[in-house]
């Protein structure tokens, strides 16, 4: 997690994941639907990752934990798939607003090796693909318009990036012309 005061970090750490409780516990029921009742031993709800990552991680010592987590959808092995069959056309913003940014937390509590890769190679190629709209204006007006909406935010902000420096080495250019 980055700065207690990021607030991208604080909209990844809500990202809801699913969880399955262990123990059954009294007075829970409302995170389920279920107002007043017990949340039940094996029920699945989608929590937030802080709070997920809290009751599972949280346990004391020589107890069970009071939830498992499960990989979130938006990082299912059909995402994965996808990702390796062309990452290009995988609208990450439809998955989770901060793709990147849950991986990488998600990571720290999985130990997914294959997830590591994918999501690196992912971001490779795609960056790769952001540059060269950043730099083509009319390529952010045409085709790449689609690619350009299924951004998630960081590499919306590579985007940004790319594209302001792109635009201050062309107006530099002009000015170095004029002397």
């Amino acid at each position: 997690m980055g700065s207690y005061y990021d607030i991208d970090a604080i909209l990844t750490d809500a990202s809801k994941v699913p969880c399955s409780f262990e123990l059954s516990v009294p007075g829970l029921g409302y995170l389920d639907g279920n107002s007043g009742g017990d949340m039940k031993q094996g029920t699945r709800v989608e929590l937030p990752l802080w709070l997920g990552e809290m009751l599972a991680v949280g346990q004391r010592l020589g107890t069970p934990p009071l939830v498992t987590l499960d990989l979130p959808n938006a990082l299912s092995q059909r995402v994965l798939n996808a990702l390796k069959a062309d990452s290009k056309t995988v609208d990450l913003r439809t998955l989770a607003t901060h793709f990147y940014g849950l991986g990488a937390r998600i990571l720290e509590l999985f130990e997914e090796e294959e997830m590591v890769e994918v999501l690196s190679d992912a971001f490779k190629k795609r960056a790769a693909e952001i540059a060269d709209h950043a730099h083509n204006p009319r390529g952010a007006l045409g085709e790449g318009a689609e690619f350009l909406r299924g951004l998630d935010e960081a590499e919306r902000q590579l985007f940004r990036a790319a594209h302001d420096s792109a635009k201050a080495m062309r107006v530099w250019m002009g000015e170095m012309k004029k002397k």
